[in-house]
């Protein structure tokens, strides 16, 4: 059971950073732009937990939210937020309506706060026995410090296998590891997750969003996910290239890391750019895989990469995955010439990968007992935290011709 929702109504330069942090310790915040806005959220949505609302600036809209809060027998909690000042001008003695409501005083981080709202939903899900206050279940707390493992998988050069390499090992976590995964299809002008995977009229982020700012209920990427029979939850974040503006990307960031409490793996296609919405996604991701084939043009996009990851501060995060690895190539020159570790070698599945698309189904559903089916699995496990076995790997792979056949023109030499 994933966080509960909560409601943040602050003056903006204050509801980012608050927003931004309760995304980021699993909770569903999501910013209020106005009471009609809470109205709408509240009559879609029966998790709200707590509002947090401004209590000095704009006392008057603070006070018609808090009605909505009440309203129709509704009793969500509020924390108000206000100067010490403003906080001595309050009469004495809180109104018996408002027993389960706090506030919180300025100045204030936004980490202090988030521990307040943490304490408030711990509250609301405890029972006194008489001999003092106990929480009612332990799952949802077991739930709460879950924390999904981000992998961003993206190489700025295309045609390197970086679709395949996503849902191959994102399929391989469910299927053999009992990992809990959601794939997102990040890659906004080229992506073909869910149609690869047999998944047709999936509602996307961009149908949500729009949705959304017409009036509809705001929608997690785990409410949006569509089941694939893997075990999979599969989320696009469009199906067309047009009209993407909605996408804003620390909002998609946001969106992502929030959905790190609902699995176990969340696992990122990206397109071949260094978009704003990409480097969101870096910035969030615990690992970036970047499939590389052994030629110049990839190898070359994974240097650029590199570099670029040194400058922003993502660079420890990256690693190799050398696709078309049977190719007579030294993995260790490759290594080498990119400055990158190699994580997974994986060999060339030739039209495997075309009967499974045409199935809707992965490689690992389909042929698990195929060489590059175990693989993924290798893959797989060193993403589970497991030591890197890398047996499925024949010998004969690793000892390959140098770089571009450079062992051979020596020997010739």
């Amino acid at each position: 059971m994933a966080r509960p929702a909560i409601v943040v109504a602050l003056p903006p330069e204050e509801q980012v950073p608050v927003v931004a942090e309760l995304r980021e310790a699993g909770f569903d915040a999501i910013p209020i732009r106005g009471p009609e806005h809470l109205e709408g959220v509240l009559a879609g949505r029966r998790d709200v937990a707590v509002a947090i609302l401004d209590g000095e600036s704009d006392f008057d809209t603070s006070l018609e939210y808090y009605a909505l809060l009440r309203d129709g027998g509704l009793q969500i909690p509020a924390l108000m937020v206000l100067s010490p000042r403003a906080l001595d001008r309050l009469s004495v003695g809180p109104s018996r309506a408002m027993v389960e409501d706090e506030f919180f005083t300025r100045p204030y981080s936004a980490e202090s706060l988030r521990w307040r709202v943490e304490a408030m939903c711990i509250r609301s899900i405890t029972i006194d026995d008489g001999s003092g206050p106990i929480i009612q279940t332990q799952t949802e707390m077991g739930d709460w410090q879950k924390r999904a493992t981000i992998v961003a998988v993206f190489n700025p050069k295309g045609g390197v296998g970086k679709t395949t390499v996503a849902t191959s090992v994102a399929s391989a976590l469910q299927i053999n590891y009992g990992q809990r995964v959601l794939l997102v299809d990040a890659d906004t002008v080229t992506g073909h997750v869910t149609t690869s995977l047999g998944l047709e009229q999936v509602r996307t982020v961009a149908d949500s969003w729009r949705e959304e700012a017409e009036g509809s209920p705001y929608e997690t990427l785990t409410e949006l996910a569509a089941p694939h029979p893997s075990g999979m939850s599969i989320v696009a974040l469009t199906s067309s290239p047009m009209n993407t503006e909605i996408l804003e990307a620390e909002r998609v960031g946001d969106a992502i890391t929030a959905a790190r409490r609902g699995f176990d793996f969340v696992v990122v296609d990206l397109h071949p750019s260094y978009s704003a919405l990409n480097l969101a996604v870096f910035e969030r991701a615990d690992r970036i895989l970047v499939p590389v084939t052994p030629d110049v043009p990839a190898l070359r996009a994974a240097v650029q990469l590199r570099d670029v990851g040194v400058e922003l501060g993502f660079a420890e995060r990256l690693a190799l995955v050398v696709n078309r690895a049977n190719s007579g190539v030294s993995v260790a020159d490759m290594e080498k010439t990119v400055g990158m570790p190699a994580l997974a070698l994986i060999r060339s599945g030739g039209l495997l990968f075309v009967r499974a698309a045409n199935e809707g189904r992965t490689v690992l559903e389909m042929y698990p007992k195929e060489r590059i089916s175990e693989d993924f699995n290798a893959l797989a496990e060193i993403l589970v935290g497991t030591p890197p076995a890398m047996t499925s790997i024949a010998p004969s792979l690793k000892a390959g011709f140098r770089l571009f056949s450079r062992a051979k023109e020596s020997a010739r030499a």
